[in-house]
């Protein structure tokens, strides 16, 4: 399963829509840099937050998740509180080639900050704007910068088109926009 480079990544997303908006070049002055990279793609989080906090009591549970855990914020600078979590989105909407898989990882400066991303790995087929998780593990407030990147997506071709991809199983994330919370079919 071979990492695609920059030419394969500007090709799906010029030709076929891969990421969209896409961007050249990763080096930007005075932000945190985003855009295409040797083996990668870097993406910005958008302006829209769900910032966890607990004034209410409120229960993280999967299976019934409650609004009441977190409030929203559209700002161009997010304060995650200390030892706290907040879910975003890519300004990028993303779609997968059927015989491609893609993993994220967080980019350095937030991690020499002590800021974690967690992404599930994009499947294939699998089209829509990724939604982002952020945990600050510092006792500190932590910064998160919108419209700037925020972590770095790596893709893998396999060796043939899977079998039944995410479209084909109808997968609840499918098309997603905006920041999505969990879902349980049928919980």
């Amino acid at each position: 399963m071979p990492i695609m480079s920059d030419k394969w990544i500007r090709e799906q997303s010029k030709e076929h829509g891969m990421i969209e908006p896409f961007m050249e070049g990763e080096r930007r002055e005075g932000i945190i840099s985003y855009g295409l990279s040797s083996y990668g793609y870097d993406a910005r989080v958008a302006d829209e937050f769900k910032i966890f906090t607990n004034i209410d009591g409120a229960i993280v549970d999967p299976k019934d998740f409650s609004d009441n855990g977190f409030v929203d914020r559209q700002t161009d600078v997010c304060v995650i509180p200390p030892n706290s979590f907040v879910l975003a989105r890519t300004v990028e909407y993303f779609r997968i080639p059927r015989d491609t898989l893609v993993v994220c990882l967080g980019k350095s400066t937030y991690a020499r900050c002590g800021i974690i991303v967690n992404v599930t790995p994009l499947e294939p087929e699998w089209e829509g704007h990724v939604t982002l998780e952020f945990s600050n593990t510092t006792p500190l407030p932590a910064k998160m910068y919108a419209n700037e990147g925020a972590c770095q997506f790596l893709f893998l071709k396999g060796e043939a088109a899977c079998e039944t991809s995410y479209k084909d199983r109808a997968g609840k994330y499918m098309m997603q926009r905006g920041v999505t919370l969990p879902k349980v079919i049928g919980a």
